[in-house]
């Protein structure tokens, strides 16, 4: 099982210490560049996939690093209604 494999599954758990840093390796693999929103964006980020036409926008998490569960939900949601996941 590869790396990608093991988050796109840790993922779909749901978890309650899903980090930010193994979020944006997961969406890097799966084709998402990311993209901080100009110069002042502040803690907002967004990850375009332009092979599906897809955005996911959020705020990065500060300290500690885990996302909350409404994050987690929108991102599987945007994923499978691409059938990435």
């Amino acid at each position: 099982m590869s790396k990608k494999d093991k988050l796109i599954a840790r993922l779909k758990n749901n978890p309650k210490d899903f980090e930010y840093s193994e979020l944006r390796t997961l969406l890097i693999s799966l084709g998402y560049d990311e993209d901080n929103k100009g110069g002042t964006s502040g803690s907002g980020v967004m990850f375009l996939n332009k092979t599906v036409s897809s955005t996911i926008n959020m705020h990065k998490p500060h300290n500690p690093d885990i996302l909350k569960g409404y994050q987690i939900k929108k991102i599987i949601q945007e994923l499978e209604n691409n059938n990435l996941i």
